[in-house]
């Protein structure tokens, strides 16, 4: 039955049934066969499929109510957009930044992908939006030596410019793990949303810098025009929260709360009434749009094992055949706050890579 199972290329069992039962009558066959089938070690290398742990947690930094937008930010580029200047057309990218916490958007038009580009993009982002806290981004070339420089430049200018840049705030960078957009879908559902509207407005194929600019303003106030919650029928009902209203009111000016209002304070001084206001809809966030944020669409069904050190892994790759998958050895695992593993590092004939455990496909021949 091996046999006769190598010799159909290791196909379907019903295929290894009907070649068999051609000179053989078999007791249990079609059982026998599976049997074959599943423990076939080339098979099942074929047949290896990632295995990610129960879905986590949102972060803490997607949960926190009540400071002002972009606090916490993501970080991506999208493009190239192509401009006129002058008789011949040239690249432009888009810089998104994305508050993680309301969903608001800040777009900026960068020449090009170098170190200095994003640098320049992130002070002008500083200048009108304020230092954030914290930046989440992906694991590109440019934003890995914009955090390098950034970091030599704190200790190589003086107060004063690192006054100008927010740096004297300390950014504190973090990067999710290399092929592994899951982790970023905060910022590239944006990314999408503002390509979307990219795509209706941009009636010219090359415009100018001018015009590609008026374009990424307006897309960018129509994405943080968008309802966060429910848009209700009942004319009594409050208008669903947007990204718009944190960012054009005083909510925005407020890094933490002043004190305790209440809804007298409307009545008395304008900064008091500010504060009331900002009160009011960080607590509409709270009740009508965090509880849609607490929903696990995947990886919710059941337990699984954990990836361990010394296991034996594919790692898949879309680019490449599947027959042409690196295979490798887990030499170390870097286990969440909850103790699921999510990011480990596999080493292969042809280096280290760091990938997230839902592109590790475990093979089971382990001692």
């Amino acid at each position: 039955m091996h046999q006769y199972h190598q010799d159909a290329a290791h196909s379907g069992r019903e295929l290894v049934f009907n070649n068999l039962r051609q000179r053989f009558w078999i007791i249990g066959g079609r059982n026998a066969v599976k049997s074959i089938w599943n423990d076939c070690q080339l098979c099942r290398i074929r047949r290896a499929r990632p295995d990610p742990p129960l879905m986590g947690s949102l972060p803490d930094i997607r949960l926190t109510p009540g400071g002002r937008a972009f606090h916490y930010t993501g970080l991506d580029y999208f493009g190239p957009m192509l401009v006129k200047v002058g008789r011949h057309r040239e690249k432009r990218y888009g810089a998104l930044f994305t508050c993680l916490t309301v969903r608001a958007i800040h777009i900026e038009v960068t020449h090009d992908l170098s170190t200095s580009s994003a640098i320049m993009a992130i002070r002008r982002f500083i200048a009108r939006r304020g230092c954030p806290r914290q930046i989440w981004s992906d694991n590109a070339t440019t934003f890995k030596g914009a955090d390098r420089e950034l970091k030599l430049s704190v200790a190589a200018l003086d107060k004063d410019e690192l006054t100008r840049m927010g740096s004297t705030r300390g950014i504190d960078w973090h990067f999710i793990a290399p092929n592994a957009p899951h982790m970023g879908g905060c910022w590239e559902r944006m990314v999408r949303s503002v390509k979307t509207a990219l795509r209706v407005t941009l009636k010219e194929t090359a415009p100018s810098d001018q015009v590609l600019s008026t374009l990424l303003a307006e897309t960018e106030h129509f994405v943080n025009s968008r309802p966060l919650t429910y848009v209700p029928i009942d004319k009594d009902d409050d208008l669903p929260l947007t990204p718009n209203d944190f960012l054009m009111t005083k909510t925005n000016d407020i890094d933490h709360p002043l004190g305790i209002f209440d809804d007298d304070d409307l009545l008395r001084r304008s900064w008091r009434h500010s504060q009331r206001l900002a009160d009011l809809t960080w607590k509409r966030w709270i009740k009508e749009y965090l509880p849609t944020l607490t929903r696990q669409d995947k990886w919710f069904r059941q337990e699984t094992r954990p990836l361990m050190t010394d296991d034996v892994v594919i790692i898949t790759d879309d680019q490449l055949p599947r027959n042409q998958w690196p295979k490798g050895r887990v030499t170390a695992v870097y286990p969440g706050k909850d103790g699921k593993v999510r990011v480990a590092d596999v080493l292969t004939s042809t280096g280290l890579y760091k990938r997230p455990v839902t592109k590790l496909a475990r093979l089971d021949v382990r001692a």
